[in-house]
């Protein structure tokens, strides 16, 4: 079920995609969807994580089964897991809240249990850039950034690289952008990881 609302869902946002490469107005577009709830600067970082109880899952980026990132291994992303992105085995898969992970070995899985918060994808595992658009695009799990020690993930295709458009556009504005519009639809404010990393500067990769 979550496999034909993704396909459908990409289509759309792939098209919404387009058009937002191609036109600069886009930005505004969505801007009552962002009034309907508020969330300061200061809730974004000093904030403990509320979030509903229950997910809303048919908003989330999920395969089979509510398999994420398509397989692959969400610690894998970050220096701590290697720096790359890596699929996940069978052997090592977890669930958490609805959502089910695979890691390449058990020390990465024990790293998510430990501080599931840091390592989620970001937006439902969406590609970061549309949803700070307002819209739904499937991502290129191999096309992602580690923002604030937070991994998102971005669509990379036909109509273009939204990875080059979110750090020439902006990547702070539009985090609090994409962190807005996915509260406003889920519920969800933006996870918080329980310890930042000292540096939080950007750790970037390609289709490495």
């Amino acid at each position: 079920m979550h496999r034909l609302r993704t396909l459908k869902s990409t289509f759309v946002g792939i098209a919404a995609v387009a058009g937002i490469l191609l036109s600069a107005s886009a930005d505004g577009q969505n801007a009552q969807n962002q009034t309907q709830v508020t969330q300061t600067e200061a809730d974004r970082t000093t904030s403990e994580w509320v979030n509903p109880e229950q997910r809303k899952l048919t908003k989330y980026e999920l395969g089979k089964k509510n398999l994420a990132i398509e397989g692959y291994d969400p610690v894998a992303y970050f220096p701590e897991g290697g720096g790359k992105p890596k699929k996940g085995k069978k052997a090592h898969t977890h669930t958490h809240r609805g959502v089910v992970y695979r890691f390449v070995n058990a020390e990465n899985l024990r790293k998510f249990k430990d501080n599931p918060d840091k390592y989620e994808p970001t937006h439902g595992g969406w590609c970061a850039y549309a949803i700070s658009k307002g819209d739904y695009t499937e991502p290129n799990p191999k096309r992602f950034v580690i923002q604030n020690d937070r991994l998102m993930l971005f669509y990379d295709g036909l109509f273009g690289d939204t990875y080059k458009s979110w750090h020439k556009e902006g990547p702070e504005e539009l985090e609090v952008k994409a962190d807005q519009f996915w509260l406003n639809e889920t519920g969800e404010r933006a996870r918080i990881p329980s310890e930042f990393a000292q540096n939080n500067g950007d750790t970037e990769n390609g289709d490495g």
